[in-house]
């Protein structure tokens, strides 16, 4: 492709994307597809000849758009927002083009400083302590951008752990560094993200999970008691990991009941997780659900969840730089240049090496919409979570399971068991008009509905709210009809205790001219696509089923179980149902 050639394809790429966004609301929110779909509408091998633009799109229009999820969907509530915004995408275009690989400052100046000022705008924007920023020059701080809240924790244990190392080797200063990792010990509590656990994995050092208070926060007390009985078993705790806005509904711990009994031990890392709430501390009345933050070591918060950036783009800063580059610089000479003493090389603030010209979006969409801009965007997504809460508080059948602050609410049906709230789930889902995902809140199932969409309006909202509850209420007949029991199951939840679940196979014919309860519900949007496919209803309620052979073959009782989703043992076969040990690997997290 030559530039000519480029710049026609540009514009019809971009007459893509603008028609692609256009028609959003008329596609179905999630995949109508089974696994491998892909592979039988491709070539097993790549082509030898070029193949023409037109082909290409064609291609992506009849076999990769229909495998697509659409995170952009008005409809979409599930997980946290995935950022977009055509700032952010002009600004990857140009990223792409430009094509530098900036990790130093003379591999691209301006790829460095845009990422050092930026960071420092986005930061006093949030309120954060000045010590976090790079500026004046006499500061220790600063802030990088990272690929994910994943990184963030990830380095910022392996800084606290090389501190803590230097620590323990002025008293034995003739061992290995290997021998002090069995006394280290992190810290987190069970609502902390699994990346937590995962990068303790990969530092090889102990990490102490912790109860919450009934709000699921951690508490000061609760860590204390923890610090003070591994202190007296001869361990060290080295790094404590909070969250801001935890993932399974959105809780706050304590930093400012954990920042003082972090303090009494010198030498733990205090770090603050704020992927997704992070990004409302713009907001100034926000600002008190950081209370605390004076006393992080680090903190972190993710533009491409809650502001509008496309991934990826998690933005961190440190108190002290030099903690954190010590423990990760490798200088061969190759890399090094003239200029180092007198700038930022990011290269030494991450695992990868390659960096790219990510500050670039950060600063168009800053810039595109102003703070201001950004924060009524903020409150738009606070409000109307608030309203789709108060909606589903005036009708009796629901209970609410967290306290909504941000733009997140976790329900369930009150007064009823796990395995109801999962069939209103996997209804929600397999209809394909919304999409959501579960949550344990509690050790109790709920259903988490997250405002994601950057124009989300008062009647979506609404409309979202209207057919939860309508698909409850069928949930809820078909409950209360008499069943006709076919195939008998048995639920295994996170604990392993069994209770049977008869399952109905058939239904009653339909009578001619009588409108059913479900096309009623399809016609209140012309729009509305396909029901899904049955045998996918128990993917989207997100129970993992198994046959009983394969349950008896397991390795591992608990490994079958993932932490969220109770597993469904069925005494008979279907061909929907995995028949082979593939659950023996998978952790419990």
């Amino acid at each position: 492709m030559n530039i000519e050639e480029f710049r026609v394809h540009g514009k019809e790429m971009v007459d893509y994307i603008c028609n692609y966004m256009r028609t959003l609301e008329g596609k179905r929110v999630t995949a109508n597809v089974d696994p491998g779909y892909l592979r039988p509408l491709l070539p097993n091998e790549a082509p030898m000849k070029a193949e023409s633009f037109d082909a290409i799109m064609r291609d992506v229009e009849y076999k990769i758009m229909p495998g697509i999820t659409h995170w952009q969907h008005p409809r979409f509530h599930a997980y946290f927002p995935s950022g977009n915004s055509f700032p952010s995408i002009l600004a990857d275009m140009l990223s792409d083009a430009i094509g530098c690989i900036g990790f130093s400052w003379a591999a691209s100046p301006a790829c460095t400083e845009l990422e050092t000022i930026v960071l420092d705008w986005f930061g006093r924007a949030l309120g954060l302590p000045e010590e976090f920023l790079a500026e004046p020059e006499s500061s220790n701080g600063g802030g990088v951008i990272q690929g994910s809240a994943s990184e963030c924790i990830l380095v910022t244990m392996l800084a606290a752990r090389a501190q803590a190392i230097r620590a323990l080797r002025q008293q034995a200063p003739h061992m290995e560094d290997s021998a002090f990792l069995p006394r280290l010990v992190a810290y987190c509590s069970t609502e902390a993200h699994s990346c937590v656990e995962k990068a303790a994995m990969i530092c090889l050092v102990k990490l102490r999970v912790l109860e919450p208070d009934d709000r699921c926060c951690l508490r000061g007390h609760t860590l204390e008691a923890a610090l003070a009985e591994d202190v007296a078993q001869g361990l060290v705790p080295f790094f404590v990991s909070t969250t801001l806005g935890t993932t399974g509904c959105c809780a706050f711990d304590k930093l400012q009941e954990i920042g003082p009994v972090c303090k009494r031990y010198p030498g733990i890392w205090l770090h603050a997780d704020s992927a997704y709430a992070g990004n409302a501390f713009i907001c100034p009345e926000l600002r008190p659900l950081m209370a605390g933050i004076e006393y992080a070591d680090s903190f972190n918060t993710n533009p491409n969840k809650w502001l509008l950036v496309s991934f990826d783009c998690s933005c961190m800063w440190v108190r002290d730089r030099v903690k954190l580059t010590s423990a990760l610089a490798v200088d061969p000479l190759y890399l090094q240049h003239a200029n180092s003493a007198e700038s930022i090389d990011y290269r030494h603030w991450g695992i990868p090496l390659s960096r790219r010209f990510r500050a670039l979006k950060l600063w168009f969409v800053i810039r595109s919409y102003g703070l201001s801009g950004l924060q009524t965007y903020i409150r738009r997504h606070i409000r109307l979570a608030q309203r789709f809460e108060a909606k589903l508080k005036k009708d009796k059948r629901f209970e609410m399971l967290n306290e909504v602050r941000v733009g997140l609410v976790c329900f369930r049906l009150r007064d009823s068991d796990d395995e109801l709230n999962q069939e209103l789930l996997a209804s929600i889902n397999a209809s394909g008009k919304l999409h959501m995902i579960p949550a344990r809140v509690r050790s109790r199932y709920a259903l988490r509905f997250c405002v994601v969409h950057e124009h989300a309006s008062d009647r979506e909202i609404d409309w979202a709210a209207d057919a939860i509850a309508e698909l409850a209420g069928e949930v809820l007949a078909a409950r209360c009809s008499a069943p006709m029991p076919i195939v008998t199951t048995t639920i295994h939840d996170q604990n392993q205790n069994q209770r049977q679940l008869h399952t109905p196979q058939t239904q009653q014919p339909k009578q001619l001219g009588v409108v059913s309860e479900e096309e009623e519900f399809g016609n209140k949007s012309p729009k509305s696509p396909a029901p899904l496919d049955k045998r996918l209803v128990r993917k989207f309620s997100f129970t993992r089923a198994v046959s009983r052979d394969a349950y008896r073959r397991s390795r591992s009782k608990t490994s079958l179980h993932d932490g969220a989703t109770p597993i469904m043992v069925v005494e008979e076969p279907r061909p929907s149902i995995v028949d082979e040990d593939v659950f023996g690997g998978c952790e419990s997290r």
